[in-house]
C-alpha cells in the first residue's frame, strides 16, 4: 500500500450487485461454521438420489413400453434389481467414507490404489457426470413444470437456464446458507411423495384403485424378438439405474459434516438409501396400480389427441392426478414439491464438483484457480465453471429429458467400478499388514467386491443399451478430460521442476537504476516521481517518449516551471510506438552497466464504473507486459485513484503527492457528494 493512503485495509463497504447476489465476505475463521449438520447435510448431498426417483421409475417404463402393454409385468423385478444395487452400493460407500475421509472419494482411491491413470479416468467420469447432473435434474424439473402448466413449454430452454443460473448464485452464498434454502423443498417432497404412496395403497387395500390418466390408451409396442427381448429388459434396467446417481456425492463431501465426520456421513448416506429405496418402490408400486402408460413417443399412445403438441404429464403428475384427484390443491402440491427438488437436485453436483475440482487442483490435475475459496469459503470457481457447463448442455439438447437421460449415470458407474475396485485393493494391501482387526477388514472387501461386481456388471449393461442413443457422447468427452487433465499435470510438473532451487543458478544483481514514464505534466506522474525519490534508488531518471513534437516541447517548457531536480530524457520513436524505444533504452542502460536492476515507474488510473474503462488507453497495462519479457526489469505501478473510485472506498482517500511522507496532516472527506464548486484545492 502507498504511503500516503490512508486505508486501514479494511473492507470497503460496497452495493455492488456481487455483494448482493452472495453477501458479504465470510473470514477463514468462520470456516468451521460454514461445516454442516446431519439434518442439513441430508437435502444438501442427497437431493441428487432423492430426486432421481421422480424420473428413475418413469424412465424404466418407458423403455418397458417400447415393446407393448405386455412388457409392464417386467417393472417390478427389474425394480427389484435397482433396489438391491442401491443397497449393494450404499454399503459399498460406507466402507469408502470409513477408509478415506479426506473428500477424494472415488478418485482418492483409484488414485492410491490403482494407479494415477485409473484416477484420472474417475475424476474425468465424475466430472462430466456431475455436469450430467445438472442438466437432467434442471431438465426434469422444468418437465414436471410444464405438466402443471402446459403454456410454458415453449419456453423450456430459457426456464433451465435461468434456473441454473438460479442455483449457481444461491450456491456462492456458501454451503450453510444454501443448505437451509434447500432443506425445506427436500423434506416437503419426500414428506409429500410419501403420503401419496400411503394414500394410494390406502385406497386401493380399501377397493378404490387410484387410475392414471393415460390407463386407457392403448399402446403402439414394436415386434420384439427373444434377443431383442433380453436387451429391451437390460435397456429398462439401465434407466432404472438412474436412481443411484449422487450417492457418491456424500463420500466426496466428508470434510464438509461436522465432526465426528466419518460417523456424520455413514448415517447421512444410510438414512438418504433408505429414503431413496423407500420412495421408489412406492412409485413403482403406484405406476404399476393406476396402470399408468408412459410412452417415449406421446404418439404411440392410440387415442392420445394432439400428441404432436400436447406434451405427456409426468409419471408422478398422472399418479398425483389418479391419488388426489386432478387439479385439486394436492396434485398441485406434488407437482411444486417435485419440481423444486429436481431442480435442487442440481445442488448436489454443484457441492461436489467443487469438492472434487479443489482435490484435482491440490494434485495438479486442474487449473489451481478451483483450490481457491472464494468471499463465502466455497470454492466459488467450481460453481461457476459448473453452471457455465450444465446451461451449454442444456442449449444443445434443447433441455431434453428424453435425449439428456442417454448421457446420464455413463460416468457414475465408471467411478462407481474403479473406486469398489480400488477398495479391494486398499483392503488386501491392509490385510498383508497383519492386523489385529482382520475379521473386520475382510467382510469390507467382501462388501466392495460385491459392489465391484455389481457395478462393473451394470457398467456393462448400460454402455451397451444406451450407447447407440447418445452416449457415445460420454466416452468421447471423458478421453478429452483426461487428456487435458494429464497435459495441466505435466505442465505443472514441469513448472515445478524449473523454478525449484538448485546449485547451479544464481543471482549477482548489483546496482538500482529507476526510471519514470513521463506522458505529460499531471498529479499521477508527480506521485510516480515521489514514490521513486522515496525508494533511494542508485540513479533515477525521467523517460518520455515523443510520438508529437509539440506535445514533447509542452513537456519540457512544464517540467522547468515545476522545478524538478531530475534529469528528463526525451526518446524519440517515429513509429509511435511506446514499448519499444523504451525497452532500447533499456538494454542499452544494462549494456553499459553490467547487472543493474532497472526499475519501471508506471502510473495506472484506477476507476470506479465498470464502463470507464473503455474510456481509458490502458497504456500502463499494454506496456506492463512487454516490459515484463526483459530480463533484469522490475515494474512498480502507482496507482491514481479517480473521484469515481468513491462508490467503492466511500471517500476519496487520495491525499496530496508526498503529503503523507512530509508529514502533514490529511483531512478525511465527508463521504456525501462535494459539487465542483465548493471543492476545495486540498479536494484535488
Amino acid at each position: 500500500m502507498s504511503p500516503d493512503n490512508t486505508d486501514t485495509g479494511s473492507i470497503p463497504e460496497s452495493k455492488s450487485p456481487k455483494r448482493w447476489i452472495i453477501g458479504d465476505p465470510l473470514p477463514t475463521a468462520m470456516l468451521e461454521g460454514e461445516l454442516l449438520k446431519k439434518r442439513i447435510a441430508l437435502p444438501i448431498f442427497a437431493s441428487d438420489p432423492l430426486s432421481s426417483v421422480a424420473y428413475a421409475p418413469q424412465e424404466l417404463l418407458m423403455i418397458l413400453l417400447i415393446g407393448g402393454l405386455a412388457f409392464l409385468s417386467f417393472a417390478p423385478w427389474i425394480a427389484a434389481c435397482v433396489i438391491l444395487l442401491m443397497i449393494v452400493v450404499i454399503a459399498s460407500y460406507r466402507q469408502l467414507i470409513k477408509a478415506y475421509p479426506s473428500g477424494g472419494g472415488d478418485y482418492e482411491v483409484a488414485h492410491k490404489n490403482l494407479g494415477e491413470k485409473s484416477g484420472v479416468v474417475v475424476a474425468s467420469a465424475l466430472l462430466v457426470d456431475y455436469v450430467m447432473t445438472v442438466a437432467v435434474s434442471v431438465a426434469s424439473g422444468v418437465d414436471n413444470i410444464i405438466s402443471a402448466i402446459p403454456e410454458l413449454a415453449p419456453e423450456r430452454v430459457l426456464l433451465a437456464v435461468v434456473f441454473v443460473i438460479i442455483l449457481a448464485a444461491i450456491n456462492l452464498r456458501g454451503v450453510r446458507e444454501s443448505g437451509k434454502a434447500f432443506a425445506i423443498p427436500t423434506y416437503f417432497f419426500v414428506a409429500s411423495v410419501f403420503i401419496m404412496i400411503v394414500v394410494g395403497i390406502t385406497r386401493t387395500l380399501m377397493g378404490d384403485a387410484p387410475i392414471a390418466e393415460s390407463a386407457q390408451y392403448m399402446v403402439e409396442g414394436e415386434s420384439v424378438a427373444q434377443a431383442a427381448l433380453i436387451l429391451l429388459l437390460l435397456r429398462s434396467f439401465a434407466s432404472g439405474c438412474a436412481a443411484l446417481t449422487g450417492v457418491e456425492a456424500i463420500a466426496n463431501g466428508v470434510p464438509a459434516f461436522r465432526v465426528p465426520k466419518i460417523k456424520n456421513a455413514q448415517i447421512t448416506l444410510v438414512v438418504m438409501g433408505a429414503i431413496a429405496i423407500t420412495l421408489f418402490a412406492g412409485l413403482i408400486t403406484m405406476a404399476f396400480i393406476s396402470n399408468v402408460h408412459y410412452a417415449e413417443d406421446a404418439c404411440h399412445l392410440i387415442g392420445y389427441a394432439n400428441c404432436e403438441t400436447v406434451p405427456q404429464r409426468s409419471l408422478i403428475a398422472q399418479i398425483a392426478a389418479a391419488t388426489f384427484g386432478n387439479n385439486t390443491i394436492f396434485f398441485y402440491a406434488i407437482q411444486a414439491g417435485t419440481a423444486l427438488v429436481l431442480l435442487l437436485a442440481a445442488n448436489t453436483a454443484f457441492n461436489g464438483f467443487p469438492l472434487l475440482g479443489s482435490v484435482l487442483a491440490k494434485d495438479g490435475y486442474a487449473p489451481k484457480a478451483l483450490e481457491t475459496r472464494g468471499d463465502r469459503l466455497i470454492y466459488s470457481n467450481g460453481v461457476i465453471a459448473l453452471g457455465l457447463a450444465a446451461i451449454v448442455i442444456l442449449a444443445t439438447f434443447q433441455a431434453d429429458l428424453t435425449q439428456l437421460i442417454q448421457l446420464y449415470i455413463i460416468g457414475v458407474f465408471v467411478s462407481f467400478t474403479l473406486g469398489q475396485t480400488g477398495m479391494v485393493v486398499h483392503w488386501t494391501k491392509l490385510l498383508k499388514t497383519n492386523p489385529d482387526n482382520r475379521g473386520s477388514i475382510i467382510r469390507s472387501r467382501l462388501i466392495n467386491i460385491t459392489g465391484a461386481t455389481f457395478t462393473a456388471t451394470v457398467l456393462i449393461i448400460v454402455t451397451i443399451t444406451k450407447f447407440t442413443h447418445g452416449a457415445w457422447i460420454v466416452f468421447l468427452a471423458m478421453p478429452i478430460l483426461y487428456t487435458l487433465m494429464i497435459g495441466v499435470n505435466r505442465y505443472y510438473r514441469d513448472v515445478e521442476a524449473e523454478v525449484a532451487v538448485d546449485a547451479e543458478t544464481t543471482f549477482g544483481a548489483k546496482g538500482d537504476h529507476a526510471i519514470v514514464l513521463v506522458g505529460k505534466m499531471q498529479k499521477p506522474i508527480l506521485k510516480a516521481i515521489d514514490y521513486a525519490i522515496a525508494a533511494r534508488h542508485d540513479s533515477i531518471e525521467a523517460v518520455h517518449v515523443s510520438i508529437n513534437e509539440l506535445s514533447t516541447a509542452k513537456l519540457e517548457l512544464d517540467w522547468i516551471r515545476q522545478n524538478i531536480h531530475l534529469p528528463l530524457r526525451i526518446i524519440s520513436s517515429p513509429y509511435r510506438d511506446l514499448s519499444w524505444p523504451l525497452i532500447q533504452h533499456i538494454r542499452e542502460h544494462r549494456a553499459a552497466h553490467g547487472s543493474e536492476i532497472v526499475t519501471v515507474y508506471l502510473p495506472q488510473y484506477i476507476v470506479g464504473h465498470w464502463w470507464e474503462h473503455a474510456l481509458h488507453n490502458h497504456k500502463a497495462r499494454r506496456l506492463k507486459m512487454k516490459l515484463m519479457m526483459e530480463h533484469g526489469v522490475a515494474i512498480a505501478l502507482v496507482p491514481w485513484l479517480l473521484d469515481s473510485t468513491d462508490i467503492i472506498y466511500g471517500r476519496r482517500s487520495r491525499p496530496v503527492p508526498g503529503q503523507s511522507r512530509r508529514g502533514e496532516p490529511v483531512r478525511p472527506i465527508a463521504r456525501k457528494p462535494v459539487t465542483p464548486a465548493k471543492r476545495s484545492k486540498d479536494d484535488e
